[in-house]
């Protein structure tokens, strides 16, 4: 009987964690479900994710990227992250080696690396979030509202969606100030489980 026991809980263990586990793809790259699979003409993407009442946010990764894997392992699997960025952003994800055609927003049509290369990005995961409207004659490096490179906590991951969202960056709270403020808040609701 206890072995019965231990076995089935071992079992729903091992469909629980399946269902929170990203597949990779043929490129060696974590996908999520959710990740939305465009022409990557990026004026284009921003349009559709206005149409949609999101803001659009690009993931660059490469195979073999342990951080990555902690961000879809740890952060995009955690509900409360996942569907905050589901309901307020429309992802796409870049192989910062990969060949796929790329559409500046400048209209410069390049790889996915050379891509990476012209805009700087040079850490994976790097997230670049965009403006709500497309700007005239800027490169999406010139045009991001905010960067965020590499694999953080849940909080600082989680706090830099909603200051975008929240358009922290047109105001005087600076990100960190933000970030600072909503860990007292949660600490206060004894809601903070790390960071």
């Amino acid at each position: 009987m206890i072995r019965r026991t231990f076995l089935a809980f071992a079992a729903i263990a091992a469909l629980t964690a399946q269902a929170w586990s990203s597949e990779i793809g043929e490129d060696g790259l974590h996908k999520e479900d959710w990740f939305a699979l465009t022409f990557r003409d990026v004026a284009e993407d921003i349009e559709t994710a206005r149409e949609e009442g999101k803001r659009l946010v690009m993931i660059f990764e490469q195979r073999g990227c342990i951080y990555c894997a902690k961000m879809h392992e740890t952060l995009l699997s955690d509900p409360e992250v996942a569907d905050y960025i589901k309901a307020n952003f429309k992802v796409v994800q870049y192989n910062m080696f990969g060949d796929e055609e790329v559409t500046d927003l400048d209209g410069e049509v390049l790889s996915e690396k050379t891509a990476a290369r012209k805009w700087g990005y040079v850490f994976t995961p790097t997230l670049v979030f965009l403006p709500e409207d497309v700007p005239e004659g800027k490169t999406v490096a010139e045009a991001a509202v905010a960067t965020m490179p590499g694999a953080f906590g849940k909080w600082t991951f989680l706090n830099m969606f909603k200051w975008v969202a929240e358009k922290g960056y047109e105001g005087d709270e600076h990100f960190q100030k933000y970030h600072a403020r909503i860990i007292k808040e949660l600490r206060a609701e004894g809601r903070l489980d790390a960071e």
